[in-house]
């Protein structure tokens, strides 16, 4: 049997290159080579053209940047100008303002002494007056209906006055809507009547447990109507002795009485004697207390 027939050979190698075999590679060609010139020039001109209108409307903006800045200067200036105008305009209200307060001060201190100066010419004025407090009202009242009255009292009381002490009388005028029992002004001739007057009346209700009454100024009807017999104080007076015997109802002081048209306020015996001149003053002694 030949062996060499039923032997099959191997398979070939086929990785093996042969020695003389050349691979070939085709480049696939870009797409810049196919670019010409013209193309090339005509795309230079579109960037340029873009550039330009770019810078354009950049310097366009610019430009109206520009203005905008200037115009907000301007309006900064203006601001300035008119705050500028302000503080001025205001240091100088501020400076009227500060005159006015000054000449309001000096014109209240000058009303002040104004009315200290009217009081005490209305204190002077009343030196020799005394009223009658809560008489009743006769029907068609006269001067000598009052004159008796006082004639009356003065009896009464142990201090004989005559008409000639008397130089005038009169009932205080009211409104409408006043108390009907207004009270009985009597000017005498002279400050020591009127004090006797008021001592001599004093010492009555002090002796008696019976005060004076209307039926003491000779009354037949409303006898028991209590009178009360004061100095004839002034309207700022007869505040200020309201507000007196304020002290002496809440109990911090123990007197309280008016003298010529002032009034004197004293807490103990031992106490100094203290002038009441103003409101304030009545006010300030009775928070102290």
């Amino acid at each position: 049997m030949n062996t060499s027939i039923e032997k099959s050979s191997s398979e070939p190698d086929l990785h093996v290159t042969p020695p003389n075999f050349v691979v070939s590679r085709k480049k696939r060609a870009r797409t810049d080579d196919y670019i010409t010139v013209p193309e090339f020039t005509s795309c230079k001109d579109d960037i340029t053209k873009s550039m330009t209108a770019l810078f354009a409307a950049s310097d366009k903006k610019m430009n109206e940047m520009l203005v905008s800045i200037k115009d907000v200067q301007g309006t900064n200036r203006g601001i300035l100008d008119s705050v500028s105008l302000l503080a001025e305009q205001n240091e100088q209200l501020r400076k009227e303002i500060e005159s006015l307060k000054l000449q309001g001060r000096e014109d209240r201190e000058y009303i002040a002494i104004l009315e200290n100066k009217i009081e005490d010419l209305q204190m002077s004025n009343r030196k020799q007056n005394l009223e009658l407090k809560n008489v009743p009202r006769k029907e068609n009242e006269s001067k000598e209906d009052l004159v008796e009255m006082v004639i009356n009292l003065s009896k009464t009381i142990g201090c004989e006055v005559s008409k000639k002490d008397i130089s005038d009388i009169y009932r205080v005028r009211g409104k409408k809507d006043a108390p009907k029992n207004l009270p009985i002004v009597i000017e005498t001739t002279s400050t020591f009547v009127k004090t006797d007057i008021m001592r001599m009346a004093k010492n009555f209700n002090i002796r008696n447990k019976t005060k004076l009454t209307a039926k003491h100024l000779g009354f037949r009807k409303d006898e028991e109507v209590p009178i009360f017999i004061s100095e004839n104080l002034t309207s700022k007076g007869s505040r200020l002795h309201f507000l007196a015997r304020d002290l002496v109802k809440s109990k911090n002081y123990k007197f309280c009485w008016t003298a010529y048209g002032k009034v004197y306020v004293r807490r103990t015996e031992n106490s100094p004697i203290i002038i009441i001149r103003s409101e304030a003053q009545c006010q300030d002694l009775m928070n102290a207390t």
